[in-house]
């Protein structure tokens, strides 16, 4: 009996540990285990049934693979696999053994790969068991009991799987744009189908608009567990978009249409695609940014260096610094760039403007450290940040990632390297990993990797950036921290014209003087820059960089003597400014600047007494300062 009375006590504190442990794994973000009814159990089944089928199939229409071949391919890698990196206090000498070791570990491991490869070429070039691979492969992600979890709320739940799996088509582009987030192949329909019966644009087969809806539906938010499995890479979203993936796909759909977004949105795939409305802030916020930047720095918007287009307004604008949080300053994104922040603050601003005008980018965590990765159109870069081999995002590293952006270029033959993975999955392989360049995996899933190796170096594809790879972890943190660019160059001056010069009298005896009007400087400096405004004109920003107080110099002619109210129209992004303005080297006037949020505003009034005749006047700003950009001032005569 006492042995009875102990075994139910045991019973009931290893329930409660579970129940605790439960609890814990839910409020990391772990998904929950969801019981299956008796038809979840029998679709479990029919999943499984399918998945064993096609295994089958699969597994007798293989060719056989030189044993050889094979062989040496396992073994190559099994001793780079071998190879131990020397810890922190090794010397320089061990440091450059093991380096000429792993080099050449890895280049007999390609070359027994590309032999292996070749007498395998025209399986993987093959459409012929697409079919099949890609149903195993998305039940393999998915798992039997995760599409059962689904597809048992109902019969629209399981024929939103039955439709998947019918479509050919519809499952190549899935699988090609790195499956559903997690496996969640069910939930990744159901946002599909919701974005395309609010858009009939999202229907348009082949569209910019199709290629968004799928990308936004895919990329679910993360779950911690769900990261294997197939996952070929996709494992990480910053948030669930918080108006809603419909919402924020509508978002985007309108801003296309409406010119908003950068001229390369158009041509952006799936994969790509599931970067750019990844965002956790707002559609107001993503709005809100594209317009201010227009206003305060339309140049970082036509910026030809794209790694630096958009993202400059970090370097420019968001000074590193402890942040100062203030409700009364406006949205989060907006007490970012008011306040300034350290590397998590200025690596979240970046990834969030880029993608607010339709650009791809991802987290880049780093020891210590915060940073940002997003797409040019030679490639996708590091911002903020050291080189890839120091960055992740989630379980996903830079280097892994880096590689398959690169290899994705050339569809025909990354379409050999998905097959090999879908063959590995078929034959219930482990997968190579995302995390440590290229270690473990099975044989397919390990060609599969070194396909990409060699699709990459017959390529010669060019790193962006490269420039980082020998600076040191802390070299980088630091660059990243500081708001130097490596390889920067001043620009050119812009051609003003004439009438952007041209300072105009009304009848009412109003004097409206263009901002860059001004007879010094002529030539963009280390404080001020003339810019091209987005809604026409000219305008000049005072930047919060450079290491001295400039002047701009103005003259006016005006016919009488008298008083006048000053004011300027001037776009902030940060508080507590004020410009100094000095009349006829006389006069100082303080000159307060609204916080205008990157809006265009006046300025509130000041008094000035203006001579009969010519009339000479500057401003300034007392450093430190925040950058302004100044449309016009204005002198109001006062009756």
């Amino acid at each position: 009996m006492k042995a009875y009375c102990r075994s139910i006590g045991l019973l009931f504190v290893v329930t409660a540990i579970l129940t605790s442990l439960c609890g814990i794994a839910s409020a990391r973000g772990k998904a929950p285990v969801v019981p299956l009814t008796e038809q979840g159990q029998k679709l479990q089944k029919h999943y499984a049934d399918i998945l064993d089928s096609l295994r089958e199939e699969i597994t007798a229409s293989l060719p056989s693979v030189d044993k050889q071949k094979k062989a040496a391919f396992l073994d190559a890698r099994a001793k780079l696999g071998g190879l131990k990196a020397p810890g922190e206090n090794a010397t320089p000498a061990a440091v450059t053994r093991y380096k000429a070791a792993s080099a050449q570990a890895e280049a007999n491991a390609l070359q027994a790969a590309r032999a292996v490869l070749a007498g395998l070429d025209g399986l993987l070039a093959s459409d012929k068991l697409d079919s099949k691979l890609m149903a195993t492969a998305i039940i393999r992600h998915g798992t039997p009991r995760g599409l059962a979890e689904f597809a048992q709320q109902g019969e629209q739940e399981k024929a939103l799987l039955d439709k998947l799996f019918a479509g050919e088509a519809l499952m190549k582009q899935i699988l090609i744009s790195g499956g559903a987030n997690g496996g969640e192949y069910g939930e990744a329909m159901q946002v599909y189908a919701a974005i395309q019966t609010a858009s009939e644009r999202a229907r348009e087969r082949g569209s910019v608009f199709q290629r968004l809806a799928l990308g936004t539906a895919l990329h679910q938010p993360w779950l911690a567990g769900k990261e294997t499995g197939g996952v070929y890479g996709i494992v990480y979203a910053d948030h669930q978009a918080p108006d809603g993936q419909v919402a924020r796909y509508l978002h985007f759909e309108k801003a296309h249409l409406g010119g908003e977004l950068d001229p390369a949105f158009k041509d952006m795939n799936a994969w790509e695609c599931r970067f750019i409305t990844n965002d956790p802030y707002t559609d107001e916020e993503l709005g809100w940014v594209r317009e201010m930047m227009r206003n305060y720095r339309p140049d970082h918007i036509t910026n030809p260096d794209y790694k630096w287009r958009y993202t400059r307004i970090v370097k420019s604008d968001v000074p590193y610094a402890s942040p100062v949080w203030d409700p009364e300053r406006g949205t989060k994104t907006q007490q970012m760039i008011a306040g300034g922040g350290k590397c998590g603050p200025r690596a979240f601003f970046g990834r969030f403007v880029t993608r607010a005008f339709g650009i791809p980018a991802r987290r880049s965590t780093q020891r210590g450290h915060a940073a940002m990765n997003h797409w040019t159109p030679d490639g996708w870069v590091v911002c903020f940040g050291g080189w890839w081999s120091f960055n992740w995002c989630g379980p996903w590293g830079g280097l892994d990632f880096l590689l398959d952006s690169q290899a994705r270029e050339h569809p025909k033959e990354y379409m050999k390297v998905l097959r090999a993975q879908w063959i590995g999955d078929a034959l219930g392989e482990a997968d190579v990993s995302i995390r440590n360049y290229g270690a473990g995996g099975g044989f397919w899933d390990g060609l599969a990797f070194y396909k990409k190796r060699a699709v990459v170096d017959e390529a010669k594809t060019a790193e962006l950036g490269k420039e980082l790879v020998g600076l040191s972890a802390e070299e980088s943190r630091l660059l990243g921290e500081s708001d130097k660019i490596l390889g920067d160059k001043k620009g050119e001056a812009i051609n003003i014209p004439e009438k952007d010069r041209t300072i105009i009298v009304g009848k009412d005896g109003v004097i409206t003087i263009p901002a860059a009007a001004c007879f010094k400087p002529t030539n963009n400096t280390d404080k001020i820059a003339f810019m091209a405004s987005s809604g026409g004109g000219t305008q000049v920003h005072y930047a919060r960089l450079g290491k001295r107080p400039e002047l701009l110099r103005y003259t006016v002619e005006l016919p009488a003597a008298g008083k006048y109210e000053l004011t300027a129209r001037v776009a902030t992004v940060s508080v507590k400014q004020q410009a100094i303005f000095r009349l006829n080297r006389r006069t100082l006037i303080n000159l307060p600047l609204p916080y205008t949020k990157g809006m265009w505003a006046k300025t509130k009034s000041q008094m000035v007494a203006m001579f009969k005749g010519k009339n000479t006047f500057g401003i300034t700003c007392r450093v430190p300062n925040r950058g302004v950009s100044i449309k016009e001032l204005t002198l109001t005569p006062v009756r």
